[in-house]
């Protein structure tokens, strides 16, 4: 519903239009020879049904006349006689029959098919300026008409402008409108009415008119009426009553600035602004006097339009035509330039997709090459054969007695580290460590080991064997936190301490009892993300027997072979924790963290882990159009890194029994700029063969204004006495010769009268 009502004159009215409004769904009367269909609305004075004459079935509007008891019985009479007034003028909705002796009164109307200017400006938020400039000059013709034959509207707005077929615009809703020689007030609609008829006390004038069409034409511009606002309506809906909203909206209109909205719509010139300007002025003595001193100024701005100085056409044509190729060459040489590069763009995505899901295909044959690695190593007879002898020494029962206390297990620790029977179980980890490692020289495609380790069935460190030399810190302390003991989805903790630090496993952890691709941790002595791939050690080698311990091996994440043998500084491959889990989205490999390993840093120096994470909406809106900003590049070693790259992810899928681990992601990323090289380069050569064409046409319009310069004899002083003497000036007379008659610009006053 509009928030644009007629201001009523009576409280009472109001109370009455509630009451009725209950009763809509039947005509308030039959209406001879015509039928009533359905109810159109509802106004100051009453309802609006549509109807169809019996005899053509021509659609009419008929208006019931239904708030008896605050209406003028004059009302009816009046309103009919200002239509019988305008009843041939095609500016206005024709008034087709009159009931006078029906309870409620009524008459009847034309229909108007295509609804309201309210309805139009509700659809579409604001008219161009050529249709409004339109609309507005058959309005104003209109209402000079009216103003014409004695009749002021008193309440245009929106909704009292019907639409025809042709959607030319009508004049209706006389029922708030006045004789001009009348001294009786008629208020019309908050933000389109005139603000000194905003008055129980004023009498009608032109003005009021001329003040409501320039709001009408600043709600086509812009979408709303002048001085409408929030703020605004809140004031005055605060109002106690009528006399003081209407004394709070007098008061607001002379304190607000002036409207400005319309000189900031797009394509409305100086001389229409300045119209709706004048309309506005909150002192009538500054608005044009009538509607046909509007309609003169419309005619005077279409005049100044039309003739511009002969010396200016010589000027506009060549500034024009370079204008236009120059407007069009940029944007056609930036739409080409955009849609290369996005071209180029999705194609480095597809061909990074292709990348991803190769990458993703390399670390998962790896990764099931590790879990056959770690079975075979497992099931070896020599290595049963170690592990047993030191699994059930007494030397490893006597640390994992609960009894015992912090200073004897320190010792019974020494004393293990250097038993002979646990050093022939390192040996032999070493020993296999070793063979892999020569494989691995000999032929790159073998896998690559960073450790072998061992814990018995309590998550007791019985052997490490490393691909480095490096003390073992390790020996005889209880791992049964780590991820690869348990099986869970990351390491436990407690009370924010690792289970490191108590030597008993505490209850309920159980070891694994299938192969398992442990979460992603980061190493104490390089800083790197390592992996474990580990296997339940059964009593017999029979697997439905107990867990005696667990065999793993450690995996630098940036030595899976894909990583070790790509270096490539504008497009690489990162690996991420997609996991559920306290690292997802951290960044587990990147090639910034080989360079700060070669350095002897590791990447935990100076930075958190949450400095280097993914988050899931980043990987979410790896679109093909979209850029993507390295987490690395905002460190200090990772200028390299930053800028725009396009990038594109892929999953690593886990073994089927490690399906529940999914989530190690593979993210390609290619740098944009590089990418796009091409494009770029191809662009520049364009743009300076733009310039250079460019620059010829100037030169050649410069010619053109020197030689028309010189053929033409001072014309600027014809051209402005003929400005001077031509239509513009010439408004003025027109405005004094042909304006509304006289009786029409001032009403004479009357004495206040009281308010009921």
């Amino acid at each position: 519903m509009s928030p644009d009502h007629t201001q009523q004159q009576s409280s009472q009215e109001q109370q009455r239009a509630r009451q009725l409004s209950m009763h809509s769904t039947l005509p308030p009367v039959d209406v001879p020879g015509y039928e009533a269909q359905s109810r159109l609305g509802s106004g100051a004075f009453g309802e609006v049904w549509i109807g169809t004459d019996k005899k053509t079935s021509r659609r009419v509007a008929i208006k019931f006349f239904m708030h008896r008891s605050g209406l003028d019985w004059t009302q009816l009479s009046r309103e009919v006689e200002k239509l019988v007034l305008l009843s041939t003028d095609r500016y206005v909705v024709q008034l087709l029959d009159v009931g006078w002796e029906s309870d409620p009164p009524y008459y009847i109307m034309e229909y108007i098919e295509n609804g309201s200017l309210e309805d139009l400006l509700r659809e579409q938020g604001q008219l161009n300026v050529r249709d409004a400039d339109e609309m507005f000059r058959e309005i104003a013709i209109g209402l000079m008409h009216a103003h014409g034959k004695g009749v002021l509207h008193c309440d245009l707005k929106p909704a009292n402008i019907l639409l025809d077929l042709d959607n030319k615009p009508r004049l209706a809703d006389f029922g708030q409108s006045r004789l001009s020689h009348e001294q009786s007030p008629a208020l019309g609609t908050l933000f389109y009415m005139a603000p000194e008829q905003a008055d129980l006390t004023a009498v009608p004038d032109s003005c009021w008119d001329v003040y409501a069409l320039g709001a009408l034409l600043y709600c086509m511009l812009t979408g709303s009426p002048p001085h409408r606002s929030e703020a605004v309506t809140g004031q005055l809906d605060s109002a106690s009553g009528l006399a003081d909203r209407l004394a709070k909206y007098r008061k607001l209109i002379a304190a607000a600035p002036a409207p400005a909205e319309h000189r900031r719509t797009a394509r409305v010139d100086r001389p229409l602004a300045d119209i709706v300007d004048r309309c506005l002025a909150f002192d009538p003595q500054r608005r044009f006097p009538n509607v046909q001193a509007v309609i003169d100024a419309f005619n005077a701005r279409d005049t100044a339009r039309l003739r511009r100085p002969l010396m200016l056409i010589g000027f506009v044509g060549p500034i024009l035509l370079l204008t236009i190729m120059t407007i069009f060459g940029m944007r056609g040489y930036e739409r080409a330039v955009r849609q290369s590069e996005s071209l180029v763009t999705i194609k480095a995505r597809e061909n990074n997709v292709m990348t991803a899901r190769l990458a993703a295909s390399s670390i998962e044959g790896e990764i099931y090459r590790y879990f056959v690695l770690i079975e075979r190593e497992a099931s070896q007879a020599a290595f049963q054969t170690e592990f047993n002898l030191v699994a059930k020494s007494d030397i490893v029962k006597n640390i994992s007695d609960p009894d015992i206390s912090f200073e004897e297990r320190a010792g019974l620790r020494s004393s293990f580290f250097a038993d002979e029977t646990r050093q022939a179980l390192n040996d032999y980890l070493q020993r296999r460590l070793d063979e892999h490692l020569r494989k691995l020289n000999e032929n790159e495609s073998e896998l690559k080991i960073a450790s072998f380790l061992v814990v018995d069935a309590s998550g007791r460190m019985l052997a490490v064997a490393y691909d480095h030399d490096e003390p073992s810190r390790s020996i005889g302390w209880n791992y049964a936190y780590r991820t690869y003991f348990h099986g869970g989805p990351a390491d436990l903790q407690h009370e924010n301490q690792t289970l490191q630090q108590f030597e008993q496993t505490p209850r309920g952890i159980e070891p694994i009892r299938k192969t398992h691709f442990s979460a992603a941790f980061r190493s104490t002595t390089t800083g790197l993300w390592k992996i474990a791939v580990s296997t339940p050690i059964f009593r017999d080698e029979n697997p439905e027997s107990d867990v005696v311990g667990v065999l793993g091996m450690t995996v630098n994440l940036g030595d899976f072979a894909y990583f070790r043998n790509t270096n490539l500084k504008d497009r690489f491959a990162v690996l991420i924790d997609g996991r559920r889990g306290p690292n997802q989205g951290v960044i587990l490999q990147h090639p910034l963290f080989d360079i700060m390993g070669q350095d002897g840093k590791g990447p935990a120096e100076d930075h958190s882990a949450t400095e280097f994470r993914v988050t899931e909406a980043q990987l979410a809106g790896l679109q093909p159009d979209s850029v993507y900003r390295d987490p690395l590049g905002e460190t200090s070693e990772g200028e390299l890194y930053r800028g725009d790259w396009i990038a594109s992810s892929a999953n690593v899928s886990l073994p089927a029994e490690n399906s529940s681990n999914e989530g190690i992601v593979v993210l390609v990323q290619e740098r944009k700029d590089k990418a796009t090289a091409p494009v770029q380069e191809l662009g520049g050569q364009l743009k300076r063969e733009g310039l250079w064409a460019l620059g010829g046409v100037i030169g050649v319009v410069i010619v053109l204004w020197y030689i028309a310069l010189r053929m033409m004899v001072d014309p600027r002083s014809s051209v402005w006495r003929a400005a001077a003497t031509g239509p513009a000036a010439s408004g003025t007379t027109r405005h004094i010769t042909n304006a509304t008659p006289s009786h029409n610009l001032t009403t004479l006053p009357a004495p206040p009268r009281q308010e009921e």
